[in-house]
C-alpha cells in the first residue's frame, strides 16, 4: 500500500468507518433512507479507476462483488446502484446503494433528491457491528 493515504474530507464528514479489507477502506454513508456503502481504495491520489495497477482493479472488483453479495443477503433490495461518480469528491470511491421501489428517490437517482436523514447512534452501530462482523 502506498503511504500518505488520507481519506477525502467531504467522506470523512458523511460516513462512519466500517473497516479496511484487503485495498479498500469500508464506509457506511450517514444517511438512513437507503443502505449505503463506499469501497475507497487506500491509495493515495488516484481519481479514476483506470488509474488503479491491473492487480488492484481486479482487487477492487472482487471487494466490489463481496460488498453487493453482503448487501443482497442483508438488504434484498429491488436494485443495487454501483457507481464511481466523484463530481464533489475527486478521490476514487465506488459507491454501492441499495434501491428500493419504496425509498424516496425511487427511480431516480438518490444524489440531490432530497435532504439526508442521519442514522440515530444505535442503528448506525448496529450496521457498523454487522459490517465488522462480516468484512472484519
Amino acid at each position: 500500500m502506498k503511504e500518505g493515504f488520507q481519506l477525502h474530507p467531504r467522506l470523512a464528514a458523511d460516513t462512519f468507518a466500517a473497516g479496511d479489507l484487503a485495498l479498500s477502506r469500508l464506509l457506511l454513508m450517514n444517511d438512513s433512507r437507503y443502505p449505503w456503502l463506499i469501497l475507497v481504495p487506500r491509495r493515495e491520489g488516484l481519481r479514476e479507476i483506470h488509474h488503479l495497477d491491473a492487480a488492484d482493479r481486479l482487487l477492487l472488483w472482487e471487494e466490489s462483488c463481496r460488498v453487493a453479495e453482503w448487501m443482497e443477503r442483508e438488504f434484498q433490495f429491488d436494485k443495487l446502484n454501483i457507481g464511481a461518480l466523484g463530481n464533489l469528491v475527486p478521490q476514487l470511491h465506488l459507491h454501492h446503494v441499495a434501491r428500493f421501489q419504496t425509498d424516496p428517490a425511487w427511480p431516480g437517482p438518490v444524489w440531490g433528491h432530497s435532504a439526508t436523514v442521519p442514522y440515530r447512534p444505535e442503528e448506525a452501530d448496529r450496521l457498523l457491528d454487522l459490517l465488522r462482523g462480516q468484512f472484519g
